[in-house]
């Protein structure tokens, strides 16, 4: 099944450069934001009681974004942050050269169903990526869905798909402005027309077809009410059959739990099309249930496989009743093991890829071998295995790097990957399964140019001790004097691994003579279940402790110094910036927080919020109410505080972490600042947390936080005694 979901999620197109001089102006010196007058948002006497303990909450009225008092709040934030950053003169150099490194071809591994191909390419500039398909490998490619077409400003995104077996029909789903709502249509491949099925309330949601093509399987949730269908919170999804050409008032409810209103389903069937898998979820717990349905008998039950939340089963195919699964059931790294379902007991369970040293992050049958792809100190590892257990090789990788994708069928011959660093673009290979032979098939082709950069990993000790690893990448002769411009990134949580993936952004920050550092935090999902449990509820300080404890090391060995640090995450990586800045006010240059999670004692109260409690906790629980209240980065802001300067980021249609987050953070930030630092908010229209956001937005966003952090710390690109390579060190920055 051909996914759009996390590489369309994490894949920020683009390259990089080549002299340091190319901006062309003078050194930008870090300076205070003189003049800044921020707007007054109401304020309000909210004060609510948590287990004792009076919380205030004065800017309550900015949790509704569409209230003529926040409305009016919004416009007069931006007109003062497009401001400033408008006077910044590096600012539209900037953007020329992300444009430039932005612009060049790029591809997603192609998949065969029937006897086409099928994948997604970008031209260089165009704000969504167009499916293709072609009628052979090396056949002339046809576009088939282009998104661009629908919506010319780039707000509408192609944010799923599945095709049928024989290639004739494909189901898609679309989102607007970015927001987690889809609607599902079903188009034929021949013509590239659209039939009349429209499915709405989609979320959270893939397709998987029937092997007769007739029908596919999706889940949804209830139609919500217009008003608040952006902010009000998600219960009760349930798992669909819909039939082509029928209406969504005809399609079959295929489960639900009334009793279980967390409980979220994931409809897949076999490639053999025998059964329907059912993964259950619960939030986003790394755990879940496995159920399934005999589809040769339509009156079958629905089956439960795996009855308890008590550790994570990923159903990678199946030989006959026997499902394979990748598990971190007694194995923290995971296993593959053997469940037969005619003999479902536990005892009967068999191990056929026991744990390894390293993490099993993914794997798929193909040509009748598992190809396993492993982290190793968080760079891929890619293995395969007959169906025996026995493995037989291993994929060369020659750098560190990330591979993905190895899909396909246990009759295919051949699959397809992609390898990328931070310092390559994704190429796209060819994997003869049989002689395991690798052939690039596309290999993109930049402005920037790899050799002349450098990426190394470094291991340096948490507060507690524990090694933490670090990926560092930067100019090839760079002078370690501590005075280098260094931009930090970070996320830790939900299992979620940070691996090497190139980013044009940060080939161009990198050619502006800084240092890009990302930290693989406890919390993450790099050394399996155990490092990520380190980083959850009662232990999320792990996380901070580790991030800031990256700060000091890169300080310590003179990469950098505090003036010149600015540290950088989203969604709970933006957390996490709230959290380190308010911690540890002193340590940074500057902050960029983006749609980040800020109130950490109302999270759960918003759209899909309420599942994030697997890995925060809640402030309804007396013992992890005492714990998020302690890092919860809105009310740790303290009065009379010199702030790093910051810019948070967030967008007025994000569905996801709402940004009434960004919202009163930045309020109460601008308030409780003393010092000269700016203090400012961007807040995109039209566009969500960042998933299918347009290439035009990403670029004019990038250029803004750049332009901030050259004006922020002083940054001397542009000056010609820089065509070395060597940073310059510019004047100090704020204070």
């Amino acid at each position: 099944m051909l996914i759009v979901r996390s590489w369309l999620q994490r894949l920020v197109p683009g390259m990089a450069l080549g002299a340091a001089s190319w901006l062309g102006v003078p050194p930008a010196a870090a300076e205070p934001a003189r003049g800044l007058v921020y707007p007054k948002p109401q304020k309000a006497e909210v004060v609510d009681e948590y287990h004792g303990v009076k919380v205030a909450d004065p800017y309550r009225g900015l949790e509704d974004p569409d209230s003529e008092a926040s409305r009016a709040w919004i416009e007069a934030e931006n007109k003062i942050t497009f401001a400033y950053l408008g006077e910044i003169p590096q600012r539209e150099r900037i953007k020329q050269r992300l444009t430039q490194v932005w612009n060049y071809e790029k591809f997603t591994s192609p998949k065969r169903y029937g006897s086409r191909y099928f994948f997604l390419k970008n031209d260089g500039l165009q704000n969504q990526y167009v499916l293709y398909v072609s009628e052979t490998l090396s056949g002339e490619p046809r576009p088939l869905l282009d998104v661009n077409a629908v919506s010319p400003d780039g707000t509408i995104a192609l944010a799923g798909m599945d095709v049928t077996d024989d290639g004739k029909l494909l189901a898609y789903g679309l989102s607007a402005q970015g927001s987690d709502w889809q609607e599902w249509r079903v188009r034929d491949v021949e013509s590239g027309k659209d039939r009349d099925d429209l499915l709405k309330w989609v979320k959270f949601s893939n397709a998987s077809w029937t092997k007769d093509g007739k029908g596919f399987y999706y889940s949804r949730y209830d139609e919500p009410d217009e008003a608040t269908k952006f902010e009000a919170v998600n219960y009760y999804q349930k798992l669909f059959y819909h039939r082509v050409g029928d209406p969504q008032s005809a399609d079959k409810l295929v489960y639900e739990r009334k009793d279980q209103k967390e409980w979220g389903f994931t409809g897949e069937v076999s490639d053999d099309g025998r059964y329907l898998v059912i993964r259950v979820n619960k939030g986003t717990m790394r755990k879940n249930l496995i159920f399934y349905k005999d589809l040769q008998n339509d009156a079958a039950p629905v089956q439960e496989l795996v009855r308890d939340f008590e550790a994570e089963f990923d159903f990678i195919d199946n030989d006959g009743p026997v499902f394979w699964s990748r598990t971190d059931l007694d194995a923290p790294r995971y296993r593959i093991s053997a469940i037969d379902t005619s003999k479902p007991d536990r005892a009967a369970w068999k191990t056929l890829i026991p744990e390894a040293k390293d993490t099993l992050t993914a794997t798929d049958v193909v040509g009748d071998h598992f190809i396993a792809s492993y982290l190793q100190d968080a760079h891929s590892q890619v293995k395969v295995f007959t169906l025996d257990g026995t493995m037989i090789r291993e994929v060369p990788l020659q750098v560190l790097g990330t591979a993905g994708g190895f899909e396909g069928r246990r009759s295919d011959s051949e699959t397809f990957y992609s390898f990328t660093s931070y310092l390559h673009p994704p190429t796209i290979y060819r994997y003869d399964v049989k002689t395991g032979a690798a052939n690039a098939f596309r290999q993109p082709k930049v402005a920037f140019n790899s050799d002349d950069y450098v990426t190394t990993q470094v291991f340096y000790r948490g507060k507690d001790g524990t090694p933490v690893p670090m990926f560092i990448s930067h100019k090839k002769g760079l002078k370690p004097d501590g005075a280098n411009p260094t931009l930090l990134y970070g996320y830790g949580g939900f299992n979620i691994s940070l691996t090497p993936m190139f980013r044009p952004s940060n080939a161009v920050w990198m050619e502006m003579g800084g240092i890009y550092a990302v930290a693989n935090l406890r919390g993450g999902g790099e050394y399996g279940k155990e490092w990520h449990e380190a980083g959850m509820k009662l232990k999320k300080q792990n996380v901070f402790d580790d991030f800031l404890a990256a700060a000091e090391w890169l300080t310590a060995n003179k990469y950098t110094n505090h003036s010149k640090l600015a540290i950088a995450g989203a969604s709970n990586g933006g957390l996490l910036v709230g959290a380190a800045m308010t911690q540890r006010p002193d340590l940074f240059g500057a902050c960029l927080p983006a749609v980040g999670v800020m109130d950490m004692l109302r999270f759960h109260k918003f759209t899909i919020g309420w599942a994030w409690q697997s890995d925060y906790g809640s402030s309804d629980n007396a013992d992890e109410f005492k714990a998020l209240l302690a890092y919860s980065p809105l009310h740790n802001l303290k009065a009379g505080t010199s702030y790093p300067p910051t810019l948070i980021t967030t967008a007025d249609h994000d569905d996801r972490v709402v940004p009434a987050h960004s919202f009163k953070f930045a309020a109460a930030l601008q308030e409780a600042n003393s010092g000269p630092n700016p203090m400012l908010i961007r807040i995109q229209t039209k566009a969500g947390h960042g998933a299918g956001k347009p290439t035009s937005m990403q670029i004019d966003e990038v250029a803004d936080q750049w332009a901030f952090l050259v004006r922020t710390l002083g940054m001397t690109v542009g000056d010609k005694a820089d065509d070395s390579g060597t940073p310059g060190k510019g004047k100090s920055g704020p204070s």
